[in-house]
């Protein structure tokens, strides 16, 4: 996000004050807020000054643990990781229709059936010999 982009952004006073609620309980950290949302870190010590309880009492925070600001970076890589893994299965795909295709220029025979194809019933089952059906 470019830097005008963020200067026309605003976060609601609600939002402000449950990332630093989130902060005052060390479910998160400034840094994570900040990196997660893209804000500079000095906006959210403000916002810690405005409405943290911890802060007017004096009290420094230490323990870090996890919360929704860090859910959301772990579940974005997982998103990363599973749209690497369907672009590897997407060239998986192409290379084996390529060489279907290949295949059939090569012995003159159609091994696919050309056109869409539709949802499989699963409904049908087949006997096979020795299998006692």
């Amino acid at each position: 996000m470019s830097r005008t982009e963020r200067q026309g952004r605003y976060f609601s006073e609600e939002f402000r004050r449950k990332k630093v609620s989130e902060i005052d309980r060390n479910i998160t950290s400034v840094s994570d807020v900040a990196r997660e949302y893209e804000v500079a870190r000095a906006s959210v010590y403000k916002w810690i000054k405005k409405y943290s309880r911890n802060q007017k009492r004096g009290v420094r925070q230490i323990v870090e643990i996890k919360s929704d600001t860090l859910r959301i970076s772990g579940l974005k890589e997982q998103v990363r990781e599973l749209e690497r893994q369907v672009g590897q299965k997407q060239i998986r795909i192409e290379v084996l229709e390529k060489a279907i295709e290949l295949a059939e220029q090569d012995y003159g025979i159609a091994i696919k059936k050309k056109g869409s194809f539709g949802p499989c019933s699963g409904s049908t089952i087949i006997p096979m010999p020795g299998n006692g059906r």
